[in-house]
This record gives C-alpha cells, structure tokens and sequence, in this order.
C-alpha cells in the first residue's frame, strides 16, 4: 500500500469515533435479523446462528476486547462475525438494511440511552441545590442587575433560580427524546426495500414508539442531533452562568462562599492563591458544545437528499457534546454539593442602597404615586452618598425632611431581614416562597 493510499485510507475511515456504536450496532443488527427471520426472508437456523454470532461480539466487547479497525465499527463487526460463522451465513445479515438506515438507527439508540442518563444527572444536581437552600434558607445575600447591588434577596431564593433552570433544560431533553424515539431501520440506501420487511416488529424489539414515514428524510436526517445539541447548548449555558456566578461569589472581594479544595488550585508563583479552575473550565466548555451545533448546523446546510458522506462528521461533534455535558453536570454537582455559605453582615447588606425599592413602595402604600415616590428616595440616596451615611441609619426625623408620609412604621423598611420576607409576590425572595419552591420542585424532579 503506498502512502497516498494510507492517507486516503485513514481519511475515510470512521472507526476511530463511531466504535462507540458498537453495541447499539449489535443491538440493531439483533433485531434486524429476528425480524428477516420473522417474515421469513432468511431461515430461523441462519438467523439463530447470527444472533449467537453477535451475542458472542457483545461478551467479547464487554470482557474489555477490541475489534480490529476497518473502515467503520458496521464492517469491523461485520468482520468479526464471518470469522465467528462464517461469510455466507454472516452474509445474509446485510438483506433489506444498508449502511444508511443502520447508522441512523445507531444514532437514535445512542441518543435515546445519553438523554436518559442526562436527565437524572441534572436532577442530582436539582437535588443538590435545593440541599443547599433548605440548609441556607435564611441568609442574605445582594441581588444584582448590571452586577451592581440592587435588592437584597435570600441565597436560597437565588441558587433556586438555577434549578429552574435546570427544570426547563430536563424538559428540553425529554421533548427532544421524542424526536429521536422515532425507528429508521427499514429504510435501506434511500428508497425502502421490496423485501416484505415487518419495521413495526423491529421497532418493537428495539424499543421505539413509532417508525418513520419517509425513506428518504430517514437516512438523511439529523434533526434529533441538531436538537439535542441546541437543548445541551442552553444547558451548558446555564452551567456556566451559574459557574460565574461561583467565581464572583468565593472572590475575596465579594466573599459569600467558600468551596471545597479539591475544586481549586493553586498558582505557580503565587503562595495565596486558589483559583476556581473547575468553574472557569465549565464556563469555558460551553463554548465547545456551542461549536458542536454550530458544527452539526453548517454540515447540513447545504446536502440534497439523500445521504452524503458528510454525514459521517456529525458523530465527533455528537460525541464531544455529551461527554463535556455529561461531566460538567458531574463537576458542577460537586462543587455545590460542598459549598459553605457564609453569614453575610448587616453592614455589608448596607452596601448599594438595596433597600431602597421599597423605601419607595412605602410611600405607594401611604397613597403616593410611585414616579413621584421614586425621585423622593433617589434624593434620600443622594443624601446618604453625600453624607457617607446609609439608607438602614437613617432617623425618622431625617426622613420628614424628604416626605411627610413617612411615619414610625417606615422602620419595617429599613431593615434587609424585613425586606426580603416583604416580597411577599408568587415567585418572590420570601422565606414563604422559597419553601413553595422546595415543594414544587421536589415534586417535580
């Protein structure tokens, strides 16, 4: 073989990736050929002798064996099985299925068992961060927008924010299954088989709910991989919002948590430091699930139907996408399993003026009109700045000064604790609507 024929060789070639396949591969090709034997289009004794054959590629794989490389795990497979029977009766195997219907049937069984495990991985992770709102249900901590302090909320009200959003990534996942719970075998190279094939009888035995209708877009689509990607997209998104959000908090500036060691690292010249290496590489990971569907997106945009050969660089990008996920849940899950909240003070709560929404709100509820109530506390803020002072510090006196509304029950405002269980809207920062939460969540998870 000259060096030019390796190189086109290994350029063609798909098994380095899609070996991964193998048991989902096996698996069709069990099912494929129970149903020949069922409709009769191969005998029972060679169909027998194929399913041993391929029983016996499972034990070996699972024993920790490895097929000999060949251009892609279906011939690898294929290989072994003709040493183990023999060609003509492994032979038959190929009747009604081409290598176009089968890999898009690999896919689809692939898929279908990733989202499963996704799934109860994000809810290990719900459950981890509703331990840690009940176990912190009561502290404090400053609500941002623009990452400027803005209302104090509780710090269980705002890591369930996270578990919504998680919530939401499930169900992406769940609807997306539906899309790939759909049968493709039976399809052949693009127009069918005039075999008399029995496709809901495989179906069957390999689990899906329905078959497709259309020979054509079966072998050609990656949708349900589109899909999946975009649904693991957001959920990276969301990983490494939340991962920001760890930098910030165990950042000596803000100091609102600590985390554990493990989930650290040190500096190379700088004694002090512990570097939120994990987080950072969470919110630096998105962007490689980001280029997996961007990947998948431009490889489609221009194929006529039906399969070309470009379809075979949808799997490294498929692959890459649920690996990186399906750790990054595992990381992230960690990290906050062990994280310790710390009591923020009733001076640091002071910073930002926080308290200050519904020093207006009061006004509103003494009859005044809130654009009017608004300017009148942006005065009072005014005041404090110039005065280093703080909204919380203010005397009762002072504020008459800026609203003759004001009255000794405005105390109920001044103060962070009574300002967060004010909120008293559904969805709100109040203790009573963290503990709905908890409860809906809990139900739902």
């Amino acid at each position: 073989m000259t060096d030019n024929q390796k190189l086109l060789d290994n350029f063609l070639a798909s098994f380095s990736f899609d070996k991964r396949l193998a048991m989902h591969d096996i698996e069709g090709s069990i099912a494929h050929i129970k149903m020949l034997a069922k409709c009769k289009i191969v005998s029972v004794s060679d169909a027998g002798k194929i399913v041993k054959g391929l029983q016996k590629i499972q034990k070996y794989l699972e024993s920790g064996k490895k097929l000999q490389p060949q251009e892609d795990i279906h011939y690898a497979i294929e290989k072994k099985l003709i040493e183990l029977i023999g060609e003509k009766t492994a032979g038959r195997l190929r009747t009604a299925r081409s290598r176009n219907d089968q890999i898009a049937l690999d896919l689809r069984l692939y898929l279908k068992e990733q989202i499963i495990v996704l799934k109860k991985l994000i809810s290990n992770f719900q459950e981890n961060i509703i331990e840690q709102a009940k176990m912190n249900e009561g502290k404090l901590i400053p609500g941002y927008t623009h990452l400027q302090p803005a209302e104090p909320v509780l710090f269980s009200h705002y890591i369930l924010s996270y578990a919504w959003m998680l919530q939401r990534d499930k169900e992406r996942l769940h609807d997306c299954y539906k899309r790939a719970d759909i049968m493709p075998l039976g399809s052949a190279a693009l127009a069918g088989t005039s075999f008399p094939i029995d496709r809901q009888y495989t179906a069957k035995l390999l689990g899906f709910s329905k078959v497709s209708q259309n020979s054509m877009d079966s072998v050609s689509d990656r949708d349900f991989i589109i899909e999946f990607l975009s649904a693991a997209s957001i959920t990276m998104m969301h990983l490494s919002r939340m991962a920001e959000e760890i930098i910030i908090w165990i950042n000596p500036s803000f100091n609102f948590i600590e985390i554990d060691d493990e989930y650290l690292s040190g500096s190379s010249i700088m004694p002090q430091k512990k570097n939120p290496d994990f987080a950072e590489l969470v919110r630096g990971k998105t962007g490689r699930v980001y280029g997996s569907l961007i990947t998948l997106l431009t490889l489609m945009k221009g194929l006529p139907l039906t399969y070309n050969r470009d379809l075979q660089e949808d799997k490294p990008p498929l692959f890459d996408a649920v690996d990186t996920l399906s750790a990054s849940l595992e990381v992230m899950t960690g990290m906050v399993a062990g994280m310790k909240v710390r009591d923020v003070s009733n001076d640091e709560m002071k910073i930002g003026f926080m308290i200050a929404t519904e020093l207006a709100n009061y006004l509103v509820k003494k009859g005044m009109p809130f654009k009017e109530a608004h300017g009148v506390v942006k005065n009072i803020v005014n005041y404090c700045r110039d005065n280093e002072t703080s909204l919380e510090t203010m005397e009762l006196e002072g504020l008459k000064k800026f609203s003759g509304l004001f009255d000794n029950d405005v105390k109920k405002v001044l103060s962070t604790d009574n300002v967060v269980n004010l909120k008293i809207s559904e969805g709100g920062s109040s203790i009573k609507s963290v503990r709905k939460q908890i409860t809906e969540l809990i139900k739902i998870i």
